[in-house]
This record gives C-alpha cells, structure tokens and sequence, in this order.
C-alpha cells in the first residue's frame, strides 16, 4: 500500500459477517470468534480490555510518579523520594480507578472506532465521501464517549494526590463524599481538557497505526509480529504523550481542587505557566518520563490487542 486510503489497514481485513447470519466451522463468525462465543465485534472491545488491564497493572507506579511531577513541577528523584516516604502500603493507592477507567476506555476506544468505522463506512461509499476521512470522524466519536469516564480520572487523581489522603479513604469513598457534597458534577471536573485530549489523539493514533508499522521491517515470525504491534503502539503513544502533555498538565491541576469555581483551561494553563516562571522547560516538567512510560505502556497495549485478536 502507498499513500495512507485507510486509517487503519487492519480493520479492512476484518471478517465480515455472513448475510444469512449462518453459523458453521468454517464460516467467518467462527474464525472471528473460535468458539468463544465473541463475535466479530465483541472481540476488539475485549481485547482492548484485556490489553489496558495489562498495562494498568505493570506501569502503575511509573504513572504516579509522573503525577507528582505533573501537580507539583519537581523532579523525578523527588517524586519517588515522596513516594518512598508514604511507605508501599500506599505505592497503589488510586489504582481501581485507573483500573476500571482504562479497562473500559482502552475497550471503547478500539472497540467503538470499529463499529463507528463499520456504521460510516457503510454511507460513505454510498455518498462518495473519502475513507480517511470517515474514519477520522469515526475515531474523533470513539475518543469524545471516552471522556464519559472522566469521573475514574478525577477520583484517580485525589488519590494520588498525597494532600488528600486523610480525606479520601479509596476509590469508593471519594465518589460517595463527591456525590454527597458536591454533586454529579464535580465528578467531571477537568472534563474539557480530557475531549480536547481524547479526540484529537484518536485520529492520530488510528490514523498513523497502519501507516508506521507498514514501514518497519517485515516480520515472519510471531515474535516479530509482536514486537513491531510494540515498537508501532509505543512510538505512536509516546509521540501523542509528549503532543498533549499540557493538557494533561492542566487537568491534573484542575482535578487537584475539590468544591469550589470551576475554572477554564486556559486560566489554570496560565497559573500554572505563572507558578512556573514562564519556563518551557518547567511545563513540560515530567515529560520524559511521560515519554517513556508512554511508550511501555501503550507499545503494551498495542502488541497485547493485536496478539488478542489474532487468538480470540
């Protein structure tokens, strides 16, 4: 293949279910499934389940430590230094909203992009309308009904948040005292941040996939099948890492403050780059580890659902 005509050459070659929704051994729905009852559907939204599950649990200290550089600016060493003070007991602590939140999110970002994808397509051709640019439009959707899991990403964020760890006993508890307190919506604080995050970085993960591991070397083997999925997923999600690490700056910061004025990104954008001198450098502080966990954990999640697919 050329010039990119697909976002996403993958899901051009995904088994399409017969027209009489017959069912046998050698039928399309059974290679898809491989009797385990998923359909050719249902698959991509366990597999990214499955793969963000994975991830979660592997990088979820490297995680928290980005955090603290994200709220308070300072440096890694001193990150892990607070880490070490609060003791192991709390190093996972805040870690069933993540758990949940990229479970779910990971499962209806590819799972959704598939159907959205399907649905499109299907009026796409019929009007002539371009495929880029239909599954453009059909990641964009994927990303934005991601963000109705913000709430995991607010509580996740108190949790690790050490000036709250008298308030906020677990996962469980903080929703019930936000609830209570506060309202529905102080559980979605941060929520404009997180669309302009999650759309944007849809399209271009989508978009790019097929195009960058079509340009590595050709792999014969399911070891190098499984470490270009990993080098493609991790080259993509540490690129868009390091693209939207500002944003991600500005929620940490505004999912930090509980009650009170909800305030536009681009003021807290502005006090944060006040607090921090007006430097650069100092924005992006925890970038690199931003970027490297990126690059673990989305390589992760990108080999995991590949290699998923091809075993569901």
């Amino acid at each position: 293949m050329g010039v990119v005509t697909t976002m996403d050459p993958e899901s051009a070659r995904q088994p399409q279910v017969p027209a009489q929704g017959k069912l046998s051994n050698s039928g399309p729905v059974f290679a898809a499934g491989r009797g385990t009852g998923l359909g050719p559907r249902g698959k991509h939204y366990v597999c990214g389940s499955v793969a963000a599950f994975t991830n979660i649990i592997i990088t979820f200290p490297i995680q928290k430590v980005l955090f603290r550089q994200q709220l308070h600016g300072v440096r890694a060493t001193e990150a892990v230094r607070q880490l070490q003070r609060e003791g192991l007991r709390n190093l996972y602590r805040g870690l069933l909203p993540p758990l949940l939140q990229k479970t779910t999110t990971v499962a209806i970002m590819f799972g959704l992009y598939e159907d959205f994808s399907r649905l499109l397509l299907r009026h796409a051709r019929a009007s002539g309308a371009p495929e880029l640019l239909t599954r453009s439009v059909a990641a964009a959707l994927a990303g934005t009904a991601e963000a109705a899991l913000t709430p995991f990403e607010r509580v996740q964020t108190l949790l690790q948040d050490h000036r709250h760890n008298g308030r906020f006993q677990n996962t469980a508890h903080a929703f019930r005292t936000l609830l209570r307190d506060y309202g529905v919506k102080e559980c979605y604080r941060g929520l404009v941040p997180v669309l302009l995050r999650n759309g944007p970085s849809n399209v271009l993960f989508f978009g790019l996939r097929g195009p960058i591991k079509q340009r590595l070397p050709d792999a014969h083997t399911k070891t190098g099948h499984l470490l270009n999925d990993f080098v493609c997923g991790g080259l993509l999600g540490a690129a868009l890492g390091i693209m939207f690490y500002p944003l991600n700056v500005v929620k940490s910061r505004a999912q930090a403050q509980v009650g009170g004025e909800f305030v536009p990104c681009l003021r807290v954008l502005a006090t944060v780059w006040r607090e921090r001198g007006g430097s650069v450098a100092l924005l992006f502080r925890g970038a690199t580890l931003n970027y490297h966990r990126s690059l673990l954990s989305w390589g992760i999640i990108n080999a995991t659902y590949e290699l998923l697919l091809k075993v569901v």
